[in-house]
């Protein structure tokens, strides 16, 4: 499968892949809420996601799955980016 690294409003499971370039898939399960939460949630994680590929330099060759957590119901998108970072970071890939 690959590893995994938790954070308060996601799930980050990565894993090198020999395409040579990042796939990235958003999930969030009935766990999070409503299809409106649902949707809000993915929305927050591909957007944050889009912003740290913008602004840092994310190695390629990996796949990268996204998992939001009910925690993120409440937070803004800034809180999930830095939480999403951190997770990176903890997990080397920044």
């Amino acid at each position: 499968m690959g590893k995994s690294v938790k954070g308060k409003y996601a799930v980050l499971v990565y894993r090198p892949n020999d395409k040579g370039l990042n796939r990235k898939a958003f999930l969030a399960s009935k766990k999070v809420g409503d299809s409106v939460r649902r949707h809000r949630a993915a929305r927050l994680l591909r957007e944050s996601y889009r912003q740290i590929e913008k602004e840092r330099d994310i190695p390629q060759g990996y796949d990268f799955l996204l998992i939001a957590r009910t925690a993120i119901n409440d937070s803004k998108c800034a809180d999930v980016k830095e939480n999403i970072e951190a997770a990176m970071k903890k997990a080397g890939i920044l």
